[in-house]
């Protein structure tokens, strides 16, 4: 176990004495995370990365990436944890999702599809878990952290921009499992900063890590992931229109006033979108599908009919403009 002395000095990463935890998300800030730690002469106990089943194709080449950098660098191995389901008729969060007719949670305000898919499984790799088809041993961290009395840290990857500030202060600082902490943070990297740690250690830069359905997409990602993985786009389309004329569906109940038919406010002209204040789709507020339609990236069949190039443009285009740029959509 490291001596963390050494660091515990303004503008250092601090730690306190207990086995160490990197959650690995495969993007720029836990990215930047791992060749800041290694550039302090900290080395992690484990590290762990939680796969949903719907990161995009980029993001599973990057674990591999750094996997193979880990490995080079001293570092354990990434340890790839998944959520295994007992009875289900799918083994991932898009199949969980088309199987019960819903969207991701974050879709509804809520974040259980995170603590299912993301915390839970990572948490079994460290902990164990006794029973069922997740069932293993705890880590020897793990043991070893009981004997010591102590708890594991787990690292988290939140940068100190605006957003990842506002995002940690609401979080404790420890459970009663484990404590958590923000080495980026510590030491005042700001995402661009996290980007030049990255590009200097000589590493591909990751693109968000984010599952290609999810909810909170910027409409640069929609289309970027029309124009780069338009199979993908397609079957998230499928999620969102299964989901919402399906079992679980508002419409033709007294909660929804915007008709009878989801399908005919999907098929609406964009200057005649409501403004809703219940989710009408993957986008909460919005529906793929309508967008889609919009932006004549499908046609009214649901048939892909843009131009790759010119939705990698526009993405390219709307990102820089700081990747809430309005688009053609007008609600």
């Amino acid at each position: 176990m490291q001596t963390l002395d050494l660091f515990r000095k303004p503008g250092a990463i601090e730690l306190p004495d207990a086995p160490i935890i990197v959650c690995y998300g495969g993007g720029v800030d836990s990215t930047a995370m791992l060749v800041k730690l290694y550039q302090a002469g900290i080395r992690p106990d484990a590290i762990t990365f939680a796969d949903t089943g719907g990161e995009k194709p980029e993001t599973y080449e990057m674990v591999v990436t750094m996997n193979t950098w880990c490995i080079d660098h001293g570092f354990p191995a990434i340890t790839v944890c998944k959520y295994e389901t007992t009875k289900a008729p799918y083994n991932d969060l898009a199949g969980n999702n088309l199987a019960n007719e819903t969207l991701p949670s974050l879709a509804f305000g809520m974040k259980s599809c995170s603590i299912k898919w993301k915390q839970q499984p990572q948490d079994y790799a460290i902990m164990g878990c006794k029973s069922g088809p997740n069932k293993c041993d705890p880590h020897p961290l793990w043991i070893q952290a009981q004997e010591r009395g102590v708890k594991p840290v787990k690292l988290i990857g939140y940068d100190a921009g605006p957003a990842d500030l506002r995002r940690s202060a609401r979080l404790k600082d420890q459970d009663k499992n484990f404590a958590y902490r923000y080495p980026l943070q510590d030491l005042g990297m700001n995402r661009q900063d996290c980007l030049e740690t990255i590009i200097e250690a000589g590493l591909p830069v990751p693109i968000k890590s984010a599952c290609w359905f999810c909810p909170a997409s910027q409409k640069w990602e929609l289309y970027w992931l029309a124009g780069t993985h338009p199979e993908l786009f397609l079957e998230a389309l499928r999620i969102e229109h299964t989901a919402m004329i399906g079992k679980h569906s508002r419409w033709g109940s007294d909660e929804c006033t915007y008709g009878k038919d989801w399908e005919d406010l999907v098929n609406q002209p964009a200057d005649q979108w409501p403004t809703t204040s219940i989710t009408v789709g993957l986008g909460r507020a919005f529906a793929w599908n309508h967008w889609a339609r919009v932006n004549k990236i499908v046609n009214q069949e649901g048939e892909f009919i843009a131009d790759r190039a010119a939705l990698l443009a526009e993405a390219e285009r709307l990102q820089a403009q700081g990747g809430n740029a309005a688009d053609r959509r007008t609600c």
